[in-house]
């Protein structure tokens, strides 16, 4: 059965005014007032000039011309300039109901992506240090997204890129090595590499060690402590995160490790294509990507005077291994809004002749900045820890429902998030307005079965004709539509926007059509509607990685 209906009853509008004038065309769209039907046309407008019409009279003479006997449409009314307003037919409800019931667990699912590999890369913080709370909405947009792609039929991965090599690297031994040695010879007698790594957690892994091996590693040399702190605290970080963002409800597909790629010889390998492409030049001791030879705004360094590849040039090396080595279709990173001006350079270098990508292969959703406030004030440290806020942080603080639920807002947009907001127990708090509707349907099932009154297996749907009970009845159809717009659109935050407008309509419904005392028939079709709403309210709050809970 077909459970995208929405697209198909718009189908079906397109081929109706096809088959009654090959020339028209238009757009048919969904009217935000219910009183100008279920679904609105412009074919009139759009193809009145061509057909040497009067709009509106053309618009007329559709409406009376269409037969709508055996389609989806009771009836196509004119409204306005020429606009042509239909309104769906009883069963098409009925069709509805039946495919969401006939669904189970899959409905929403569509064939967007026929089976496609995609990779969708997000989080990949710096191992170096705490993940910050910019990492905690990536983390949710990355995962959310992922879930819609795979609702949509793409074969998802999910990736973590670890910045295991390179001088972030062998600064973060430094910096754990430099606290080591003054804590061995004090503080004052030990300088604090320039641009090293600050933070208290830099101190906490140097007290380890000087806990356990106390000054033994001062004969060592300063590259050989680094180097031995780096291979101490990297492993301690990567685990740690691993834990943290299971604890968010994250797990990846991948690991995947910078080092790899110099160790494999596959960075090297990749300059050199594009040195025998004639793409890098010389200059200042260091070898250079003719960038703007590309389309790009300016040039990269790929390899120093020193010796060393840039970041830049690992990057393009760790891509083109998405794309070359493992197979992916297509390659989704999502960054924050500082990376906006690298991702517009970056696109420019994957379109090179010897990479033999098209540019819509690689995309990067662009995240806005996060604002962390409680009773109107910026919080920026944990009130437990007295450190900057960090994702665990304010995991200790707010619930993992909440974080996900909040953070998985539209990534263009800045966001405010009012840790006040996120525990409040009533309708402001939106998570938990979702989640209410679903318990308040779980204890209404619960009370009708002590009562004798199971959810039936099917019912009478043409039963269910007021206003709330079709309105609710096509928020539930419009479900596959959201996650093919959202894989279309990479907004998973569509996911929030339904579900919250789903639980209003199911409210309405519920305080306007009373189930407990009516007729059997129409009190079993009015509770299968019920149960229908539970089940698609759970499918959206399992996309967000929310809970579904039965009692509230």
């Amino acid at each position: 059965m077909r459970t995208n209906l929405i697209e198909d009853a718009r189908q079906s509008i397109h081929s109706l005014l096809s088959a009654f004038n090959p020339e028209l065309n238009g757009a048919v769209e969904t009217p935000r007032n219910p009183e100008n039907g279920d679904f609105s046309a412009t074919h009139a407008m759009s193809s009145a000039k061509k057909l040497g019409r009067k709009p509106r009279d053309l618009a007329d003479e559709i409406a009376a011309g269409l037969d709508l006997s055996g389609t989806r449409f009771s009836s196509c009314e004119v409204a306005g300039p020429g606009f042509l307003n239909f309104r769906l037919a009883d069963a098409w409800y009925g069709d509805v109901l039946a495919a969401v019931a006939e669904s189970g667990e899959d409905y929403g699912s569509v064939d967007e992506g026929g089976g496609r590999r995609v990779m969708v890369e997000f989080v990949s913080a710096n191992p170096t240090g705490p993940m910050t709370i910019g990492n905690a909405r990536g983390g949710v947009l990355g995962d959310v997204l992922a879930t819609v792609l795979q609702r949509a039929g793409y074969d998802v991965r999910r990736e973590f890129y670890v910045n295991d090599a390179g001088n972030q690297v062998e600064l973060f031994g430094k910096s754990i090595d430099a606290r080591y040695m003054q804590l061995v010879l004090g503080e004052d007698a030990v300088e604090f590499p320039e641009n090293g790594y600050h933070g208290d957690d830099i101190r906490e892994l140097a007290g380890e060690v000087f806990a356990e091996r106390g000054d033994s590693l001062a004969a060592l040399s300063e590259d050989a402590r680094a180097r031995y702190f780096v291979e101490y605290a990297l492993p301690r970080n990567i685990a740690l995160m691993e834990e943290h963002l299971r604890r968010y409800r994250i797990v990846y597909d991948e690991w995947f490790r910078e080092s790899g790629l110099h160790d494999s010889g596959y960075v090297a390998e990749t300059v050199r294509l594009m040195t025998d492409a004639g793409l890098t030049y010389e200059a200042d001791g260091a070898l250079w990507l003719d960038n703007k030879s590309l389309g790009a705004e300016k040039d990269e360094v790929l390899l120093r005077a020193n010796g060393f590849y840039t970041y830049y040039a690992v990057d393009i090396a760790y891509h083109r291994n998405k794309f070359e080595v493992r197979g992916f279709d297509r390659v989704i990173n999502v960054l924050g809004a500082d990376h906006h001006g690298h991702t517009i350079r970056f696109q420019k270098t994957m379109t090179a002749p010897c990479f033999n990508l098209t540019p819509e292969r690689l995309t990067f959703l662009i995240m806005q900045m996060v604002r962390l406030r409680r009773d109107g004030e910026v919080i920026k440290v944990s009130k437990r820890t007295g450190k900057a806020m960090s994702l665990n942080d304010l995991l200790d603080e707010i619930s993992v429902d909440a974080c996900r639920f909040f953070f998985n807002a539209k990534p263009d947009s800045h966001l405010e998030f009012d840790l006040g907001l996120a525990v409040r127990q009533d309708s402001e708090n939106p998570v938990y307005y979702v989640q209410y509707a679903h318990a308040r349907i779980c204890s209404l099932i619960s009370a009708l079965a002590s009562e004798g009154c199971a959810v039936p297996d099917t019912a009478e749907y043409g039963l269910l004709s007021s206003p709330p009970e079709r309105e609710l009845t096509a928020k539930l159809a419009a479900l596959p539509e959201e996650i093919t717009l959202a894989a279309r659109e990479l907004d998973p935050s569509r996911v929030n926007r339904y579900v919250i407008d789903l639980a209003a309509k199911f409210h309405k419904f519920y305080t306007e059509c009373r189930i407990r005392g009516e007729a059997d028939a129409l009190r079993d079709a009015r509770l299968k509607l019920a149960d229908l709403t539970r089940r698609v309210i759970a499918i959206s709050l399992s996309i967000i990685g929310v809970s579904a809970p039965e009692k509230m």
